[in-house]
């Protein structure tokens, strides 16, 4: 009998999935804990809810996905979403080229600024290693970037695990404080629904990483794996999520952490953190955002090569794959001029409510009743 390599056995089954997710959302605005302040860091002591919200958003998005993708075979997000929303794809296709876009401007101005203040490298050094890496990556397609996406993962959880214990350590008491008093002073008017609501609209905007894991779903044969894939999922992208915000909370209300483009940065500036450590912040940063990047076009280029394919024409060639990456990259790349908070602010929240339109009303409604369908099918055939 012919062994599995490990990425075809329970890894690639029950963990990959996730995998992919998680690198794909642990970039940008998230990896600079800019995002974290958005979407619940700045309702202090009530922001955990958020965060609540959001592991059980993103779980049970992903338990649904996974199992309708796995029962009608739908790999790419066109496929995906026409069998929950039928002509109203194309809505979709346009929320998510636009957020793509968006994300990449987040990733390079993030990028440059990381590497100009850890590394002391020029801004455009950053940028432009994005452009040729992603490029890459892209060009080899998914064996390369599951692999790649990988290990980012474990560089990540070191890091984040590294950075988490060296300032929340030193903070400790500021956060027993803000948790002991209750403290909402950042947000006037902070209440338990809105922290909720916020992390709902956290998991509608990042429903955008979603499909760049669709591709590893080949892999699965039972719904027990979805599930278990679904739920590892949820976990994944949440726990770099709460070491952030018990970080924050460790400076809260401070307008020089909460009001920072790169907060990571101002709080282990203000730890016990080594210059090395620093450094090595900069490079697992500058590795999650690469993989968003590599991971939003990667699942454009399924969609393209999914429409090529309908055509009857032969998909995009990898030199193909690498030219469309480097022209969406440098597209984003003038955008990125427009700064991290802007960008957040303002674009993540009006798709955030296309995508909950589009991608999660008709998915716990329209995607519900077709798995149970099939389910019933399969059932009956038996």
């Amino acid at each position: 009998m012919e062994k599995k390599g490990f990425f075809e056995g329970g890894f690639g089954k029950y963990i990959l999935p996730g995998v992919i997710v998680q690198s794909v959302m642990v970039g940008g605005g998230y990896a600079t804990g800019r995002e974290i302040i958005e979407y619940g860091a700045k309702f202090g002591a009530l922001g955990w809810i958020a965060g609540l919200g959001i592991f059980l958003g993103f779980a049970i998005v992903a338990v649904l996905s996974f199992e309708l993708i796995r029962l009608y075979k739908v790999y790419d997000y066109k496929s995906f979403i026409k069998e929950i929303a039928g002509p109203f794809w194309i809505l979709f296709d346009i929320v998510y080229v636009v957020l793509l876009v968006i994300i990449i401007a987040v990733m390079a101005s993030a990028t440059g600024s990381i590497v100009e203040q850890t590394l002391g490298m020029n801004y455009y050094v950053g940028v432009v290693t994005v452009i040729v890496i992603v490029g890459i990556l892209n060009f080899y397609g998914e064996r390369l970037i599951e692999r790649f996406e990988t290990l980012g993962t474990v560089a990540l959880y070191a890091g984040y695990i590294l950075f988490a214990f060296l300032v929340i350590s030193g903070n400790m008491d500021n956060i027993k404080e803000v948790f002991a008093t209750t403290d909402t002073s950042y947000t006037p008017g902070a209440t338990a629904p809105l922290a909720l609501w916020t992390g709902i609209m956290y998991v509608g905007y990042n429903l955008v990483c979603f499909p760049a894991s669709f591709f590893t779903i080949k892999r699965q044969t039972s719904r027990k794996q979805s599930v278990i894939a679904g739920i590892i999922a949820g976990f994944l992208t949440t726990v770099p999520w709460f070491l952030t915000y018990f970080a924050v909370m460790g400076f809260y209300p401070s307008e020089d952490v909460l009001g920072a483009s790169v907060p990571w940065l101002v709080m282990m500036a203000s730890s016990d953190a080594g210059v090395l450590v620093i450094a090595f912040f900069g490079i697992v940063m500058g590795w999650t955002l690469i993989e968003t990047s590599t991971g939003v076009i990667h699942a454009l280029i399924e969609r393209i090569n999914g429409a090529l394919e309908d055509s009857n024409k032969n998909h995009l060639t990898r030199p193909q794959q690498a030219i469309v990456t480097i022209i969406i990259l440098v597209g984003a790349m003038f955008l990125s001029s427009v700064g991290i908070i802007d960008l957040i602010s303002k674009g993540y929240n009006a798709c955030a409510y296309g995508f909950l339109l589009i991608y999660l009303l008709p998915l716990i409604t329209v995607g519900v009743y077709k798995i149970c369908k099939k389910r019933k099918e399969e059932v009956s055939g038996s």
